[in-house]
């Protein structure tokens, strides 16, 4: 049995919501990444829509950047790409269409960021190589939905 100081789900639930609230704040404070992580997370738990919202801001802010990201800077760099190509996964379970949109904006963002980043690990390559099999997992899922549906319209079930 794990002591009651081991850093696990279990404990920290034991905290209650009030004290894990402040120590995010707290542990956030000052940290741009955490803090995007967490209206990530409060857009999500608000409507799949507001997700949605702050994907494509964040897509659009890292469509914007021209500075050069070497690889001290690499490793945020793909902590964000996955962190915004897993929440667009996240949007598909609700709405294939919005999830397809965001996706492909995230695609356009490969040339400019292999254009102006150390690529040499391949660590960000990879992040692109996993969000072209979610393009086309969603847009298999979205083609089934489509097809389902107009097979219930057709009779006359809807």
């Amino acid at each position: 049995m794990a002591s009651r100081k081991t850093l696990n789900a279990k404990n920290l639930e034991a905290l209650g919501s009030e004290r894990l609230a402040a120590l995010l704040i707290e542990i956030s404070r000052g940290n741009a990444a955490a803090q995007r992580r967490l209206r990530l997370e409060l857009a999500g738990a608000a409507s799949p829509a507001d997700m949605a919202q702050e994907i494509r801001k964040r897509l659009t802010t890292i469509a914007r950047s021209r500075s050069f990201v070497d690889w001290h800077q690499r490793k945020a760099l793909v902590t964000d790409l996955e962190t915004q190509r897993q929440a667009i996964s996240q949007v598909a379970k609700v709405d294939a269409a919005e999830a397809l949109d965001l996706l492909w904006r995230f695609m356009v963002l490969a040339n400019s960021i292999f254009n102006r980043c150390d690529n040499s690990s391949g660590s960000v390559i990879a992040v692109f190589q996993a969000a072209c099999r979610d393009l086309g997992d969603i847009a298999a899922d979205f083609a089934d939905r489509e097809r389902r549906f107009h097979a219930m319209v057709s009779a006359r079930f809807i």
